[in-house]
């Protein structure tokens, strides 16, 4: 089965069905989801879903566009929910300099207090770094034992063995179906298979041929086969590696994996 290490079903996007479309997941063989908070409610949100699907874990953090608002208040909520066993991770928190709706330094700063969380709940992290590569390497340099993965990672080859050897992993979206993801496709295709993560970040993200759809983790099988094709290998190793690599990232016994992870028949079971 697949881990989707990087999903949103607490979005409103999934209010008009989200319990009937989670409780179908392993018939499409998605196993695990990890859902990542972007604020306090949403990280409060992924929580709670958390402790009602058994195939459900979650981060909690702020993304950069909400770092104006991390605070001694909000450190203390997040330190809370993660004291709870189904919260694995700190996430997903980092910088975006695209549209700087949230001015760098504060960004800034916010990363660095939330990698500082982690560090104390000695939990992986989950980073979005948009177009602030440089910023973000200097900043996790200072972290050397925090590790995580850079979600939806959209730097070089060069930044990626970076990261890589300093012990972190990389995560993919459907990105990698899209025809213009040149840098995604040069890094999946040269790097460790066993430390790369699948993920949709849906509802956004849908691969090919859903692009512009809503996305959900019933899609994440063709991720998995195009990961498959640019390294020459069957979509079941795809699954067994990257259901590995996220199960050790976040503290989960990978041996929970079911029977049908090793078996493809619906690995690209789609809507």
């Amino acid at each position: 089965m697949l881990f989707d290490s990087h999903a949103h079903y607490d979005s409103r996007s999934f209010n008009a069905d989200r319990d009937e479309l989670l409780s179908a997941m392993p018939e499409h063989g998605v196993g695990r989801i990890l859902n990542a908070g972007c604020d306090l409610p949403s990280s409060r949100a992924a929580a709670e879903l958390a402790n009602r699907y058994d195939f459900i874990w979650a981060a909690v953090g702020s993304h950069p566009d909400d770092a104006d608002h991390v605070d001694d208040r909000t450190l203390d909520e997040y330190r809370r929910l993660a004291a709870g066993e189904r919260v694995v991770a700190v996430g997903e928190i980092g910088l975006d300099y695209h549209y700087e709706d949230v001015p760098r330094a504060v960004q800034q700063e916010a990363f660095v207090r939330q990698l500082e969380l982690a560090r104390e709940l000695k939990l992986p992290v989950i980073v979005h770094e948009r177009e602030a590569h440089a910023d973000a390497m200097e900043i996790v340099d200072a972290f050397p034992d925090v590790r995580g993965v850079f979600h939806c990672f959209s730097g070089s080859l060069e930044m990626a063995r970076w990261l890589l050897h300093r012990g972190w992993y990389l995560g993919f979206t459907g990105v990698l179906t899209f025809k213009n993801a040149k840098r995604a496709l040069e890094v999946a295709e040269n790097v460790p298979l066993h430390r790369l993560l699948l993920e949709t970040d849906c509802p956004y993200m849908a691969p090919e041929p859903y692009r512009g759809r809503r996305c959900d983790s019933t899609m994440l099988g063709k991720t998995a086969a195009r990961l498959a094709e640019l390294r020459g290998i069957t979509v079941e190793a795809v699954a067994r590696a990257t259901w590995e690599s996220a199960s050790e990232l976040f503290g989960l016994p990978a041996e929970a994996r079911r029977a049908a992870c090793c078996g493809g028949e619906n690995l690209e079971k789609t809507p």
